[in-house]
């Protein structure tokens, strides 16, 4: 396309970009809106007992403008098998994406969306600018226009592969017999949450706890604003109902909460679904604000299988994968399979990964490395012990209780630990509390770690760390406290590309 032939946003774009705004100073707004309420008597001028009020509006109004400012002074186009974006009023920002950089173009559609048919438009490739920021967003466009991306992209990259390789001179335009045909390749479903999986996932999630860290940051930020004495004396009060009154209280308001994060689950996974095409995994997910995320199969690094004590209970478990590439967050550990029978695992990996080895690790560990699994927490249960029971004799006597709870744990992640060589494959057996299988090709692995303490030494044991690239982060697999004849022959594995034949007795005697 020429370059006259620029596109704008929707209309949308603006009041959304006002509410983006607005949501990340949420806290403030908050806190300026309540303001009022807060003080004890007014000073008889309406503008000064207002002022909160009338500065939200004023911020409101300020707000609108710059999201009306935003989508009048944003327009993209498509040349010379680039997407071209140009933004800004006063200082304006040019930004260039070559089409054969763009590892994926990932579609969300929000509530201001879909009533209009459109789509926001992520643009990820390989090495973004930051981490929590796309290289290219496209805030509101017709599903149309972002079709039109996807068949500009494809030509592209087309034409790039069918260019000859010799070099064009300079001044000569490459010529092209006849348009290219955009190529079409059907998705295949693969996994769909059924609603029992995702009732499931959702009263088993751990979303309670980010409600109330989001509920604790608040306080923190804004803790000094907070009328705390008046609080205190409403508290003061309401406990002279009683303890079965207040208890009851407490276990509904932690009851709601619950709720709350059931809620947020369901609505975020509804109707999760994984896809694929030639090149590319599709999830798709969500009711009021439907995801679409593309990953490309070459960029996965390793694949994770996470079992929870509480969901294992089921037969559940939790697939991962870790894509390499910025643009998503510092740690691209994405959901592959949030929740699925545990015997459903290993056939739609097949699916997806043919190449992959998807057993259980054969090789488990020997008996001199176990104390090491929980040796050292005696270093931090012993003052704790003690401190508790000499202020709070004879009931801190139960923290005693302590002392076999840390056994039993360390066992069973001495127990859970194995690792595993088949072919060009690394698979490691972990366990800190949820138990973690982790499969990783040697072509994805970026480093590898034998770390020996000098008590190690004296034992004959080590820990073996495996890591492999994950966003702009990497994902850490390792199984401690293993002999040091098969760590020493894990390294030869990754150096050389071979096992030794004494690993295999050595391994097998441990059993």
């Amino acid at each position: 396309m020429s370059e006259q032939q620029r596109y704008k946003l929707h209309w949308v774009s603006a009041i959304i970009e006002m509410l983006k705004t607005m949501k990340e100073a949420i806290l403030p707004l908050i806190v300026l809106v309540f303001a009022n309420g807060w003080k004890d008597g007014g000073t008889g001028l309406w503008y000064v007992d207002y002022l909160s009020f009338i500065i939200f509006g004023a911020l409101i109004i300020l707000l609108f403008i710059s999201g009306v400012i935003k989508w009048r002074r944003f327009v993209y186009w498509f040349e010379d098998d680039e997407l071209r974006i140009e933004s800004g009023l006063f200082v304006k920002k040019k930004r260039y994406i070559p089409f054969d950089r763009i590892q994926s173009l990932d579609y969300t559609e929000g509530i201001f969306h879909r009533p209009f048919g459109l789509v926001k438009v992520k643009v990820e490739t390989a090495g973004s600018s930051t981490a929590k920021q796309a290289e290219g967003e496209l805030t509101a466009i017709t599903k149309e226009a972002a079709k039109q991306i996807e068949i500009e992209m494809a030509d592209a990259k087309k034409r790039k592969k069918h260019a000859p390789r010799e070099a064009v001179a300079e001044g000569e335009e490459l010529l092209v017999d006849s348009p290219v045909e955009e190529e079409t390749s059907a998705l295949r479903q693969l996994f769909t949450m059924t609603t029992k999986d995702l009732l499931v996932l959702a009263t088993t999630s751990g979303g309670i706890g980010v409600i109330l860290s989001g509920a604790a940051i608040f306080l923190s930020q804004f803790g000094e604003l907070l009328p705390y004495e008046r609080v205190f004396e409403e508290v003061s009060e309401f406990i002279k109902f009683g303890v079965l009154i207040v208890a009851i209280v407490v276990f509904l308001g932690l009851l709601g909460v619950w709720i709350l994060s059931v809620g947020m689950t369901f609505l975020s996974h509804y109707n999760f679904t994984v896809s694929m095409d030639k090149e590319d995994i599709i999830i798709t997910r969500g009711l009021l604000e439907k995801k679409r995320v593309t990953v490309p199969l070459k960029r996965i690094q390793g694949v994770v299988v996470v079992e929870n004590p509480l969901r294992k209970l089921f037969g559940y478990a939790t697939v991962t994968i870790h894509s390499a590439g910025g643009g998503i967050s510092e740690s691209s550990k994405i959901h592959l399979f949030p929740l699925i029978k545990k015997k459903e695992v290993e056939h739609h990996l097949q699916e997806i990964f043919p190449e992959l080895h998807v057993k259980e690790p054969r090789n488990k560990l020997s008996l001199k490395g176990r104390p090491f699994y929980y040796r050292i927490d005696f270093l931090w249960m012993a003052p704790v012990i003690g401190a508790l029971i000499y202020f709070f004799f004879p009931y801190g006597l139960f923290s005693l209780a302590i002392v076999p709870a840390v056994l039993a744990l360390g066992m069973w992640q001495h127990r859970s630990a194995a690792y595993d060589i088949i072919d060009h494959q690394l698979t490691m057996r972990f366990r800190g509390i949820s138990l973690q299988t982790a499969y990783m090709m040697k072509k994805r692995i970026q480093s590898m770690d034998m770390k020996q303490s000098y008590f190690h030494q004296r034992k004959g044991v080590a820990t073996i760390v495996s890591n492999v690239k994950s966003g702009l982060g990497s994902y850490s697999a390792n199984v401690q406290h293993m002999d040091v004849e098969a760590a020493e022959s894990i390294l030869l594995w990754y150096e050389k590309g071979k096992l030794p034949k004494e690993v295999e007795v050595v391994d097998a005697e441990s059993r």
